[in-house]
């Protein structure tokens, strides 16, 4: 849909709402009468109707909190003028969904997540929206849905968990590989399954949904402390109540998502990206979001913008920091505002209060005095971004690793391929120590579509690191990995081996080079023997699961384009 015909459904849409409710409409009675059964008083009715759309649930730590939240949220809107009503959205708890087939019902949520919210939106006629997400794919489906509806919205997650100690989820699942490895008792893991994860919130380390949460603030849609401010703390309630009132501000100045989520915004939070750390997943949803605007979106872009933006943080599990040492530290708009003041941060762009980020960054705080949670600019990790794209034979539109957890002996790395078809099918032999110094682990058919689903890896991953072998081995997957990962872990690879990528001819034994500076992804084979590969044994069929999982695989794009399904079909 172009500019144009966006432009003029919008205005179909204005006017609809505003007349859906008329008090001195006869026809609108059934509506009103409705409205009366609910508890509305005609006063609550006349008031624009701001939809608060929860992913309330009882089935993830992310999310047993945000009826709090919410009701903080509709206490602002309420004050501002305006009349909320809440309804839920679906949300995947990503750490229970792990190392099994649930976890291919994962990233599919996250087109659940935008239609719904698409559906009672246009349903309803709300007049704005509030977004509250917490966990991975709420994030970026709720993204993808303010996109799409164009209504004035803002959003405000439940906020990241405590670390006690410095331990966390991830803590746990590498505690797993180091149980199987004899480096921990089963007694001690026991007792660190009990206190690694202390209370609500999504994870604490930044990880993807505190890496999407983050750059929220970074694009603009979310006020200052979204990604940040503790699940538990009263600062949390305070900003929910700010964000609801937000809201009633934007409505009433007309900022609309295709204000505030421009090209320039993308670029913002790619560069926030990379000066932070984020999960390789950001791209992912990046590249979604990009494709909800109508925008171009190439790897290759992730690289020029990585290239010249430092990394500013090493959070877990790149370093031993979490989410609120960062928050601590003067939080997401320190980092803005260290990247603004050298040219590397726009901040002409849009924000959730109205104003550009210029108007908002002066009196910010310049990180936690000693420059260990936020480096300086000139003095950064690394004076490349967090995460990198590669290319190659391997890789021909992308592949994606996150560079600032990777062990500097690992940037560059050739190995020998250990090939499984299949999570299910790595995992004995890592646990097994069959995987040896020097290995490249490859686990292929877990794409967009081969899987389908696109699982996360991290119980591989977490099995490499906690025998220690996270320095010495790599991973190669055309599914993708959760922000917890740290190592040579590479995923995203486009095209995936069920499309018939090269991912799917590699054999035990070939020789994989690796080279993250340079961007390189590469099958060390003459390129005859790999045309009598592809000619002697094509690429295994793709499953074809019953249910969404079926309809999900038939129309899902690839990993390069944001594995999203729809328009434009399988890419």
């Amino acid at each position: 849909m172009d500019a144009m015909t966006m432009d003029a459904v919008t205005m179909d849409m204005d006017t609809e709402r505003k007349n859906a409710l008329r008090l001195d409409e006869p026809s609108n009675a059934p509506k009103r009468a409705l409205m009366y059964a609910m508890g509305y008083t005609a006063g609550q009715m006349t008031k624009p109707l701001v939809g608060v759309v929860n992913s309330f649930g009882e089935a993830a730590p992310g999310h047993i909190h945000l009826r709090a939240v919410a009701r903080a949220v509709k206490d602002g809107v309420l004050a501002a003028g305006g009349t909320p009503m809440e309804f839920n959205t679906i949300a995947v708890c990503d750490g229970l969904a792990m190392g099994h087939g649930g976890m291919r019902y994962s990233l599919p949520s996250r087109e659940l997540i935008a239609d719904s919210v698409e559906c009672m939106a246009r349903a309803h006629r709300f007049d704005a929206l509030v977004f509250i997400p917490s966990c991975d794919k709420t994030v970026p489906g709720m993204l993808m849905a303010a996109a799409r509806l164009n209504l004035p919205c803002a959003f405000v997650s439940g906020g990241p968990m405590l670390s006690v100690d410095g331990t966390d989820l991830n803590t746990v699942f590498e505690a797993v590989g180091a149980v199987r490895a004899g480096a921990l008792s089963p007694e001690a893991l026991s007792e660190l399954e009990k206190t690694a994860c202390p209370g609500c919130g999504s994870c604490s380390g930044m990880f993807t949904a505190n890496s999407m949460n983050c750059l929220c603030e970074a694009l603009g849609i979310a006020l200052p402390g979204n990604g940040t401010a503790p699940a538990v703390s009263a600062e949390r309630i305070r900003l929910a109540k700010d964000t609801g009132a937000a809201v009633m501000a934007l409505l009433r100045g007309d900022v609309r998502p295709s204000r505030l989520l421009t090209g320039a915004a993308l670029a913002n939070a790619l560069r926030v990206d990379m000066a932070l750390g984020c999960s390789t997943n950001s791209v992912l949803h990046l590249a979604a979001l990009a494709h909800e605007l109508g925008f171009a979106f190439d790897l290759a872009r992730v690289n020029e913008i990585s290239d010249a933006t430092p990394n500013l943080c090493r959070l877990a599990p790149a370093g031993a920091h979490h989410v609120q040492d960062l928050h601590r530290a003067g939080g997401v708009y320190a980092v803005i505002k260290a990247l603004a003041e050298n040219g590397a941060f726009d901040a002409g762009a849009l924000t959730a209060a109205g104003v550009p980020f210029a108007d908002t960054l002066p009196g910010r705080g310049g990180g936690n005095g000693d420059g260990t949670v936020i480096r300086p600019f000139g003095a950064p990790y690394s004076a490349t971004g967090g995460l990198s794209a590669l290319f190659g034979n391997l890789a021909e539109r992308g592949a994606v690793v996150k560079r600032s957890a990777v062990a500097a002996d690992m940037l560059r790395f050739t190995g020998n391929a250990r090939v499984f078809d299949g999570e299910e099918a790595a995992l004995p032999d890592i646990f097994a120590g069959r995987i040896s110094p020097g290995d490249v682990v490859v686990i292929r058919y877990e794409g967009p579509a081969g899987g389908p689903g696109m699982r996360e890896m991290l119980s591989p991953t977490s099995a490499i690191a906690g025998m220690g072998l996270d320095a010495s081995v790599a991973l190669l997957t055309d599914g993708r990995f959760s922000g917890a990962t740290r190592g040579a872990a590479i995923g995203h690879i486009s095209p995936e081996a069920a499309a018939g990528g090269l991912l799917a001819y590699v054999r035990d034994g070939d020789r994989i080079l690796i080279d993250i500076p340079a961007h390189r992804l590469e099958l060390l084979a003459d390129p005859a023997e790999i045309a009598r590969r592809r000619e002697a044994a094509p690429a295994k069929p793709r499953r074809a699961p019953a249910g969404y999982l079926g309809r999900y695989a038939k129309t899902v794009s690839s990993a390069d384009r944001g594995a999203v399904v729809g328009r434009g079909g399988r890419a």
